[in-house]
């Protein structure tokens, strides 16, 4: 075997395969990966195959992409035989998937089907084989140029899947040499969104959204240009400090989805590494690959740019607001396009809140639905591809229907505030407190409110818990390593002097409260899906600190975040020893 053969697969494929496969009379169906981001849309229809003992499935990198990183992570993950580039080239199939173009594809050995890996082809981007190069505003709209589309006068693709027929309309007038292999198949993506929206309010309370909380979700797509790029405006200097600054932490929860191209591109660790304070402060990252679209679903509004992302969220009916925009990148008659133009934008330099008011009182949008461009064919993508597939390798159909994955609930993931809260309390009634809590330690009481700080005790700078009215700590109440809340909440008194009260938060509506020189309390929401018990200690700590007695309460506590009031029981905790 030649030097530059020796990491070529053996099995199942290679020139002994029939000898070593156990079953080596499959058809071969070979996913071409051209970064993360390309594989998204190959894992929506892996599943069409499932079942099938007549297909053997196979994977392969064709290395052209800059976005190289996460790519053999994914692969690996797969659990499908992964070949070297040169070995698929060499190695002939029955039918072969990509949801990119670029590198090598014309001299695949097999039938190709190319996808589309967003909401149609709309983005403008130059080619520079081999791999992809930049966006440029003179470039061809990707995917449907003849630069990408033809390789010497010919279709690079046997079979080029559209998702609705505005797309097969640009492709005739762009390049009529590859109008002949479109194929409307729907849009897989779309679909599984489509089928999980009643699934909504888990996915809501996977992220911790709270009763009455409004979730806003920050998207970008990549490019300088892009809501997270500085080659633009660079909004994210203001943007993230105005999230924790003006949205109350009770009143909203803030997530971002950022492509992946952003996250394997500089590195997950860089991206954390840029957004630590923003994370400390409650921002949930969402995984770029699995759980994207179950916080799109969950969203009340998304904050995002000309990425499919913000479209898809238009065609869900969700309000959006574009941060930026970046016209010239997009092909003028693409629906995406005519979307950016349409749609309301960010103005940095304006109060963040009024503006995200505005957009879900009145939910701005264009007057076109952006849904109507996404499929031709909603929910049928699963049936129309399998078909499409099928009839290319030249076997029927599987038995029974053809169904696509449904999402998958994401692991519980609540706000983890570790930086320091601003909390402003007023008394508004017999047993009842208002709160509004911020990130940070630069906000200023509302007039008639008194501020405290609460800390938790996990915060990045130690120094701030010296000046801590109110300490928090968030664990089971069992934990062994800090012993039984009321011991945990003895020692933080008794360390941090300044100290008033400290809680210990055991579960999504209760925490465990003492306060200097009082017995131990337990408060425990009423209603499901209440406020963060956080705001519970600290509206126990404005209720004592004014001159309030226990016993005025009644065993019942209201705490007012926003417009909602949260009716919290009070009693004495009894120790767990």
């Amino acid at each position: 075997m030649p030097q530059e053969q020796s990491d070529w697969l053996r099995v199942p494929v290679g020139d002994e395969a029939r000898r070593w496969a156990s079953r080596g009379r499959c058809r071969r169906v070979l996913l071409v990966v051209h970064n993360v981001t390309s594989a998204t849309r190959l894992l929506d229809v892996l599943p069409l195959f499932r079942d099938d003992l007549r297909v053997q499935l196979l994977a392969t990198c064709t290395g052209s992409s800059p976005f190289q990183a996460g790519t053999a992570e994914l692969l690996h993950g797969l659990g499908i035989p992964v070949l070297p580039w040169e070995q698929a080239l060499a190695t002939p199939v029955d039918l072969a998937i990509a949801a990119s173009f670029g590198g090598q594809l014309p001299e695949i050995s097999g039938d190709l089907t190319v996808l589309s890996h967003g909401v149609g082809y709309n983005k403008k981007l130059a080619s520079r084989e081999p791999g992809a190069g930049s966006r440029e505003p003179g470039a061809g709209v990707f995917g449907l140029s003849e630069e990408w589309l033809l390789a010497g006068g010919r279709p690079v693709a046997d079979v080029m899947v559209l998702s609705h027929p505005e797309q097969l309309a640009r492709l005739r007038a762009a390049c009529p040499e590859a109008a002949s292999t479109a194929v409307l198949a729907g849009d897989p993506c779309y679909d599984r969104l489509l089928a999980a929206a009643p699934h909504r309010g888990r996915f809501r309370r996977a992220l911790g959204v709270r009763r009455e909380q409004r979730l806003v979700l920050i998207n970008s797509t990549w490019n300088p240009e892009a809501l997270f790029g500085d080659g633009g405006s660079d909004v994210l200097p203001r943007l993230l400090p105005a999230l924790t600054a003006e949205l109350p932490a009770d009143e909203y929860r803030v997530a971002a989805v950022l492509h992946p191209n952003i996250w394997h591109g500089h590195g997950p660790g860089q991206i954390r590494m840029w957004l630590d304070g923003a994370r400390r402060a409650g921002l949930a990252l969402v995984d770029p690959l699995h759980d994207w679209r179950q916080a799109l679903i969950a969203a009340d509004l998304v904050l995002g740019d000309f990425g499919s992302v913000s479209y898809y969220a238009a065609a869900l009916r969700t309000p959006v607001l574009l941060g930026a925009t970046h016209l010239p990148g997009l092909g003028a008659d693409s629906p995406v396009a005519d979307f950016v133009r349409r749609a309301p934008r960010f103005d940095p330099h304006a109060p963040l809140r009024p503006q995200l008011t505005r957009v879900l009182t009145a939910h701005e949008q264009a007057p076109a639905d952006p849904a109507e461009f996404v499929s031709s064919d909603p929910g049928r993508s699963a049936e129309l591809l399998r078909r499409t597939f099928y009839s290319r390798i030249g076997i029927p159909e599987p038995a029974g229907r053809a169904l696509l994955d449904p999402l998958r609930t994401p692991a519980y993931d609540p706000p983890r505030r570790t930086a320091p809260m601003q909390v402003v309390t007023q008394v508004t009634g017999p047993g009842e407190v208002s709160v509004t809590r911020h990130a940070g330690l630069d906000a200023e009481p509302v007039a008639g409110g008194q501020a405290h700080t609460a800390v938790h005790e996990d915060t990045l700078d130690p120094s701030h818990l010296s000046l801590a009215d109110v300490v928090l700590r968030h664990g089971e109440p069992d934990d062994p390593r800090f012993g039984p809340p009321t011991q945990w909440a003895a020692e933080v008194l008794a360390r941090h002097r300044h100290c008033a009260l400290a809680a210990y938060v055991t579960g999504p509506g209760s925490c465990i409260a003492v306060s200097r020189g009082r017995a131990p309390l337990l408060l425990t929401a009423r209603e499901q899906d209440a406020a963060d018990p956080a705001a519970y200690a600290s509206a126990l700590h404005a209720w004592l600190a004014s001159g309030k007695e226990l016993a005025e309460l009644d065993g019942v506590l209201a705490v007012r975040t926003g417009t909602a009031v949260h009716r919290v029981e009070v009693a004495e905790e009894v120790s767990r020893r």
